[in-house]
């Protein structure tokens, strides 16, 4: 295995720290908090006998993230340097995981979220203005739809970093706020009501481990994002202080909120209900107050996909212009706009790219796509811990707490999770295929960019 090749800790000429403790926890918050809890609980409880399980796997969903939230916090602080994800698989494992992880993110893995996110946003939109989003007739309406949503966020970000953090923290707000409603009133009124749905907490018919696992899978689609905020690393004010504080406290604010959300849908709908709801906050909300409740769940979920894709567009466009800063992707991605200072080329690439995968791929198939091939990459960003923790030259501020339990526990997590889907029949052939294309990287690795030199 190739040698990791140092890096220095400043960020690549023209972007500046701007981003303050606030934002930062915002960025958090809102690349994670998107289409997922809105609609992933169906799929979920589609795999799962009951309630009891039902939630647990939300908790073991958010334990699987705080692990990675904490062990990454202890590494940015060592390297808070844009690129996030891809500077420590670089550090840890050598140019090419490095570049393996920019590929992944260039042919599947960004491109396929931002689809999925903007297809649960144009939906809801269609469901505001009284229109079956999933009618055939509406279909392509839908996708012209969610590729102007993408479109927009794109121009936020182009314009500027303070623009589009505005727009994160508003629409951070927004969601979050209109979460604890919905399961404010759901407690309130929904619960005495019913009496709640969450008994027998195990019915009859067996809970298999490979069952959960593809469960899980679904669960870490909607805690995706937590990591989000290290590709931005570079623009972070103070990282050493707010990075550690921004990745933990986001990721806990998350993980409170969802769990939160499962009780207040189980407290109006059954499960067998939750299974067949494609938009169950709609459908809890309509169940309580009726068309309004319906109305406004649709309007919360718009604001929170649209900026969830603003974060994604705020996030992701760094890994690539960090590779091309490093040679180890086309120097044009590399150049920052001479007055907005925004890697402004780097943004066009992701748009255009979550453009296209909208327009061929189902939420479900992006959804699915966009897990398998990132898991990898995080297992390898967490375990580059252990390789980091034994140079000489890593000294970070911050301390993994419990360690090695916590990145053994993410890693292991992740080694589960793989191997089931390939066992599994029902994912063995997709999952091998998104491995597959993300392999594919290493021959362009070599031909292209194999033999440069990082400056």
């Amino acid at each position: 295995m190739a040698e990791p090749t140092a890096i220095a800790d400043t960020a690549p000429a023209g972007l500046q720290r701007r981003i303050g403790l606030w934002s930062a926890v915002a960025v958090v918050i809102g690349s994670t908090i998107g289409s997922g809890i809105f609609r992933s609980p169906a799929g979920i409880a589609d795999k799962l006998p009951g309630p009891g399980p039902l939630l647990f796997v939300w908790v073991v969903g958010g334990v699987f993230a705080l692990c990675g939230a904490l062990t990454l916090a202890e590494i940015a602080t060592a390297f808070p340097r844009t690129g996030g994800v891809y500077v420590f698989c670089r550090e840890g494992w050598g140019r090419l995981a490095g570049f393996l992880f920019g590929w992944g993110q260039l042919v599947m893995i960004r491109a396929a979220s931002l689809g999925a996110i903007s297809i649960t946003f144009a939906e809801y939109f269609f469901r505001v203005l009284g229109r079956d989003p999933q009618g055939v007739d509406q279909m392509m309406y839908v996708r012209w739809t969610a590729c102007g949503a993408i479109l927009l966020t794109a121009l936020f970000n182009v314009i500027g970093v303070r623009t589009s953090s505005a727009v994160v923290n508003f629409t951070v707000i927004a969601k979050y706020g209109g979460l604890v409603f919905i399961v404010l009133i759901a407690m309130a009124i929904g619960l005495p009501q019913t009496g709640g749905n969450f008994t027998p907490v195990m019915p009859a018919g067996s809970i298999t481990p490979a069952m959960f696992g593809l469960a899980l899978v679904s669960t870490l689609w909607a805690f995706d994002g937590w990591a989000d905020l290290s590709y931005n690393a570079g623009e972070v004010i103070n990282p050493q202080r707010n990075l550690p504080r921004a990745l933990i406290g986001g990721t806990l604010l998350v993980l409170v909120i969802y769990l939160a959300a499962n009780v207040a849908y189980l407290a109006v709908l059954p499960i067998e209900e939750i299974r067949q709801s494609k938009l169950v906050a709609a459908d809890v909300a309509q169940r309580l107050l009726g068309g309004g409740g319906a109305a406004f769940v649709s309007i919360l979920v718009m604001v929170s996909t649209f900026g969830t894709l603003n974060a994604v567009l705020l996030t992701s466009p760094r890994v690539f212009f960090a590779m091309a800063a490093d040679k180890l992707f086309f120097p044009v991605f590399a150049r920052v706009h001479p007055t907005r200072g925004t890697p402004w080329i780097s943004v066009a690439l992701v748009a255009t790219l979550g453009c296209a995968f909208v327009l061929i791929g189902t939420f479900e198939s992006l959804a699915d796509a966009f897990v398998t091939a990132f898991l990898p990459f995080y297992m390898l960003a967490v375990g580059a811990i252990f390789r980091l923790r034994r140079r000489p030259d890593y000294k970070p501020t911050f301390r993994v707490p419990l360690y090695p339990v916590v990145p053994l526990l993410f890693v292991t997590s992740v080694l589960f999770l793989l191997g089931n889907a390939i066992v599994q029949p029902e994912s063995r052939v997709s999952t091998l295929v998104v491995l597959g294309v993300v392999a594919a990287g290493a021959p362009v690795y070599y031909l292209f960019f194999g033999r440069r030199v990082a400056s």
